[in-house]
């Protein structure tokens, strides 16, 4: 193991630690202090392992359940479903990822919701939507790339809230109000796309008729 490795691992064993204390302690240094005293770690040794202290730590634990929900999505059969059971499978997956952690989960959400946490928010969310993009086996590198994404940060942001007060068997009043959502965001993002493409096709249709004007040279 090489040494970025073994930090890589002294991280992970840290944050998951230091996550057994959120629910009491919330998403804070004072979490971070009790993580690492639990694993017989020194103050200075929490802090050079996570030195942006509770925003590092709740980007770790995200960045946690991303890699997880990429497993638990390519143990599934992709290559026979189409796009949208994919794009469904990766939010449900995340979902029931965050299951054992549903007070962390209201936790973190309120810690994000901190006028300077709320760009921090947004950038994990978007990883999360992009991860779940490119499992699907998405390519797209013009507009598209933007538009599927921030489409789909929206279906997971409302969808995340949905869940969190949901009390149904199974959650299937979430997966119900996902699949609508979906629905909702592929008719919603035919006609965006096709308005951004003729916006983008407005320069080169109008410089094209525009040289039918003036002299020829």
């Amino acid at each position: 193991m090489t040494e970025a490795e073994a930090i890589e691992t002294r991280r992970s064993e840290l944050m998951q630690a230091a996550v057994q204390h959120v629910a009491f302690d919330g998403w804070s240094g004072q979490a971070l202090i009790a993580g690492a005293r639990d694993l017989g770690l020194s103050l200075a040794e929490a802090h050079n392992l996570f030195p942006g202290s509770a925003r590092e730590l709740l980007e770790a634990f995200s960045a946690e359940m991303d890699g997880r929900m990429l497993d638990a999505m390519e143990r599934q059969p992709l290559e026979e479903m189409r796009v949208r059971e994919k794009v469904a499978l990766g939010v449900r997956s995340r979902l029931e990822l965050l299951e054992p952690y549903r007070e962390e989960v209201q936790r973190g959400l309120s810690f994000l919701a901190l006028p300077p946490n709320v760009p921090l928010g947004s950038r994990l969310v978007w990883r999360t939507c992009d991860a779940i993009w490119y499992a699907a086996g998405d390519t797209a590198t013009d507009y598209n790339y933007y538009t599927k994404r921030s489409l789909l940060a929206g279906v997971y942001s409302s969808t995340l809230l949905y869940w969190l007060s949901d009390r149904s068997e199974g959650y299937e009043a979430t997966w119900d109000f996902l699949d609508r959502r979906l629905t909702n965001v592929l008719k919603i993002g035919g006609t965006l796309g096709k308005s951004i493409q003729r916006l983008m096709d407005a320069p080169t249709s109008f410089f094209a008729r525009s040289r039918g004007f003036g002299p020829r040279v």
